[in-house]
């Protein structure tokens, strides 16, 4: 059985994600008790039905409960070698402050804070504990609805018994470093198409913007450097029981050359047989 739980700050996607679970063929139930988490995954297992085989729970601030609650139904869930992940789903202040603001929605814990911004705060306290948990980490602020199902059905379409799940991200520093990325490599230093007037509307998964980086000894050096780092990294991430790796290569504005790099380490790492897959953050902005 897959038993997926999803948490995470109030307004940082938690609805569209369980929308998106339910699509990918999970059995999905939000908004469940912390403290009711154990007892919920003990019925799934005893049930002869197929659709309780993949499960995926919803449990946040919402829910009104101690956080206690959760770490206590997860240690007997350990305590009784059950196997589960946990998907934290995260965004930037200003962000959370900006959806409450549009969706003019109430923060869950509005009755606990003088204000929505005190309230976001109170809420980010409360879940850094679940944070550190966590088998995956999106940070969705960036990211549109589109993205974010985008980026749950690549992780979860496949076996996620099998271990460690490399994501290889380009993105552009000039709309921020991805939160979640776990290795960065700055590749601003490399040619850049931007200023070929006959590449600049193109991006890296065209061939033009390809061909063009890695013409380049110092685009092939980089890319070779950063691909032996990598090999001789994930074992140690294998080793350590991580889940969930996200590789992020950056440049200017996340177009030309950091696609082009993430193409490359990601052809290479899928040609390796590692489970991987592929985002590009920014490409479209």
């Amino acid at each position: 059985m897959e038993f997926i739980i999803i948490t995470g700050l109030s307004g940082a996607g938690k609805s569209v994600a369980m929308k998106n679970m339910e699509d990918i063929g999970y059995y999905c139930v939000d908004n469940l008790p912390p403290l009711l988490v154990s007892t919920f995954y003990e019925l799934c297992e005893k049930s002869n039905d197929e659709r309780m085989k993949k499960i995926a729970v919803a449990t946040d601030t919402r829910a009104g409960e101690v956080f206690d609650d959760l770490f206590a139904s997860l240690d007997q869930l350990k305590a009784e070698k059950r196997k589960y992940k946990i998907l934290f789903l995260d965004a930037r202040d200003d962000v959370l402050l900006r959806r409450f603001k549009e969706t003019r929605r109430k923060h869950p814990l509005s009755d606990h804070a003088a204000s929505t911004e005190e309230a976001v705060h109170l809420d980010r306290a409360l879940m850094m504990s679940v944070k550190s948990r966590a088998d995956y980490v999106i940070d969705t602020s960036l990211l549109s609805p589109t993205q974010l199902r985008e980026r749950i059905s690549a992780l979860f379409l496949g076996n996620i018994a099998l271990g460690l799940t490399v994501t290889c991200m380009s993105f552009g520093f000039k709309y921020g470093l991805p939160a979640e990325s776990d290795l960065v490599f700055d590749v601003r230093c490399l040619p850049n198409p931007f200023y070929i007037a006959e590449l600049k509307p193109h991006t890296g998964l065209d061939a033009c913007v390809y061909d063009y980086v890695m013409q380049f000894e110092q685009s092939k050096g980089y890319a070779e450097r950063m691909i032996n780092l990598v090999d001789y990294s994930l074992p140690l991430y294998l080793s350590e029981g991580k889940s969930q790796l996200v590789i992020a290569v950056g440049c200017t504005g996340g177009k030309h050359r950091s696609v082009t790099l993430t193409r490359v380490l990601y052809k290479h790492i899928l040609e390796t047989g590692q489970r991987t897959i592929v985002h590009h953050r920014d490409i479209n902005k």
